[in-house]
């Protein structure tokens, strides 16, 4: 299929993960994929214009109700939609369902831009992806479909073995870190038709484990600070979201 690469409009649709969590910025605002990649649309498009929806926590069915429509409405001419993970990784999840309700999702997108995007997401690799994976090929599977259907790219970075390394990620193992964001901007750029700019799945150096005193301390941090504050907010209905606004909720002219 050929691709026209020029684009003078991009809207992202997602969670945290296009939010771009956990890319810190020094004023402890997050960068990420998407922001990297609009910075790179902007340099060959003089006023290309960029909104980014996307609020951590969301499930497949709130950025539905809360985000389709007004993307739908920008008219972009290019659109990104990432969700569904935050669903397929609770203990509970009818997938056949998030199914459905991410079919909703581009069904309502897709005539309104002139390029959907869509992504088999990555994930971390080790013994809790390896528990979720029935579910996460079963979401990523109808992806596939679902593209094929709707003239959609799709961006595999579920199978990239560099993206599920440890080091991609950020302390809270939920979130990809600045080198992870930076290569999924550079595979969305490549999966657009540019030219690449490095080998977004290179391999990293070999990886030396930390001794086990270190992995006992991290493990434990990782719990104080990161997993009981999760389950908290599971256990009382509550979202990191909640109450937050869209990271750039209007398509207005992007100035790195």
């Amino acid at each position: 299929m050929e691709i026209d690469v020029r684009f003078t409009s991009f809207t992202a649709v997602g969670d945290s993960f296009t939010e771009g969590m956990s890319d810190d910025l020094p004023d402890g605002t997050y960068r990420g994929w998407a922001d990297l990649l609009a910075a790179r649309l902007a340099a060959h498009s003089p006023g290309f214009r960029y909104a980014n929806l996307a609020v951590r926590g969301k499930l497949i069915g709130q950025i539905v109700e809360e985000q389709t429509e007004p993307a739908a409405a920008m008219g972009a001419e290019l659109v990104t939609l990432v969700g569904g993970l935050n669903d397929v990784l609770r203990p509970k999840c009818d997938v056949a369902e998030v199914c459905a309700r991410l079919e909703e999702a581009v069904i309502r997108l897709a005539p309104n831009c002139r390029q959907l995007v869509l992504m088999r997401s990555p994930a971390r690799r080790g013994s809790v992806m390896e528990r979720m994976r029935p579910r996460m090929e079963q979401l990523f599977d109808f992806i596939d479909e679902l593209a094929a259907r709707n003239g959609a790219l799709v961006v595999d970075l579920f199978s990239s073995e560099a993206l599920g390394d440890p080091r991609m990620w950020a302390d809270d193992r939920l979130h990809l870190n600045a080198e992870g964001h930076r290569r999924v901007a550079e595979a969305v750029w490549q999966a657009l038709g540019h030219e690449a700019w490095f080998d977004w799945d290179a391999p990293l150096p070999p990886y030396l484990p930390p001794g086990w005193r270190a992995r006992r301390a991290a493990d434990i941090r990782f719990a104080r600070e990161h997993l009981i504050p999760w389950i908290g907010r599971r256990l009382t209905n509550r979202s990191s979201g909640d109450g937050r606004p869209a990271k750039r909720p209007e398509l207005l002219p992007y100035e790195g």
